[in-house]
């Protein structure tokens, strides 16, 4: 366990913000996390996974610990499902590779998202009709003050749409350890989300399979959305807004070609891509931060934007819907 003092966070995070960590350091066991809560006792502490869901807006002045858990382990199965236990510091896509690859059904439609294993029931990732709720089984994590570790069922997570207990009530509290996913051994295939279906046609599919609705997510994502590796993003910046099914209504006369989808109590669904574009965001660029221009729910790093100028992006935007349509929306991104 190497510490580190003093160090730029910019390849730590997908965004490719350059702040600085006062001390850095990984641990890839759990006597490791140990050692380290005493040792940052005292300060202030971020857990590192893939860096795929935040936006550093200034340095950390304190310890940022960066989860290097690994391992994917089957642990038990039934007759319907098998139980697969997955290190928190596992990257996301390769443990939906490794799920397809064995044929564990469930994670398919989850191709692609950026990220680390660990981070996916904290936000209860979510793409193409799927969410991590559906498939999961429960996880343990680290107590920072107990110091002792505890498992958390589905029902304790708290699940929400891109919400767990871990972004609110129990904020800061916890280090996720690993979590166990409930995969099916029988495939339910979904597939009337987005252009999955129009995908697989393209494809020219004949018999439906996890790896070929896996492919169809990859191309359907690659088609619209940037590679951090190439322009710095943390995925969708902002939540889709759920409004009132009559305020929609008078939304449409206004606005007739309004997104919306029905949930399941009776609000309405926004695609918050939608609003911002005929705000005209899309494509719009200040410097190196900007909003992509294939898909208006992506902020983008071209090269040396900070977070802060990020961020006030990000405020101009959410002010400008809220103008123009009186809707408000939320970041899905952790504002650090």
């Amino acid at each position: 366990m190497q510490i580190q003092q003093n160090i730029s966070l910019r390849q730590y995070n997908t965004m490719g913000i350059d702040a600085q960590a006062r001390q850095f350091s990984t641990f890839g066991t759990v006597d490791e996390l140990q050692e380290l809560t005493a040792l940052s006792e005292s300060s202030p502490r971020l857990v590192l996974g893939g860096g795929s869901n935040m936006l550093l807006t200034r340095d950390f002045n304190g310890w940022v610990l960066k989860n290097e858990l690994t391992g994917i382990e089957l642990i038990d199965e039934t007759d319907e499902y098998y139980y697969v236990k997955v290190g928190a510091g596992e990257n996301w896509h390769g443990f939906v590779q490794t799920a397809i690859s064995r044929g564990w059904a469930g994670v398919e439609n989850l191709s692609l998202i950026p990220g680390n294993v660990g981070a996916s029931p904290m936000q209860n990732i979510g793409a193409y009709g799927v969410e991590v709720k559906d498939v999961f089984e429960e996880l343990e994590a680290w107590h920072w003050n107990e110091k002792t570790t505890r498992t958390f069922s589905n029902n304790d997570c708290g699940f929400g749409y891109r919400e767990s207990v871990f972004k609110r009530q129990l904020k800061d509290q916890y280090v996720i350890l690993n979590v166990v996913f409930r995969l099916r051994k029988q495939p339910k295939f979904n597939t009337s989300y987005g252009a999955i279906e129009q995908e697989l046609e393209k494809m020219g599919v004949k018999e439906l399979s996890i790896a070929a609705v896996s492919q169809a997510v990859i191309n359907i994502r690659r088609s619209k959305l940037p590679d951090p590796a190439v322009i710095g993003n943390a995925g969708s910046f902002f939540k889709n807004p759920s409004i009132p099914a009559a305020q929609f209504q008078q939304l449409k006369q206004n606005f007739e070609g309004i997104v919306g989808y029905n949930n399941p109590d009776g609000s309405v669904k926004l695609a918050a891509g939608w609003l911002i574009e005929q705000c005209g965001w899309k494509g719009f660029r200040r410097g190196d931060a900007g909003c992509h221009a294939k898909q208006a729910l992506v902020l983008v790093n071209y090269g040396n934007a900070t977070g802060a100028e990020i961020y006030e992006l990000s405020t101009e935007i959410v002010d400008s819907v809220q103008n123009k349509f009186g809707v408000e929306l939320e970041r899905e991104v952790n504002i650090i």
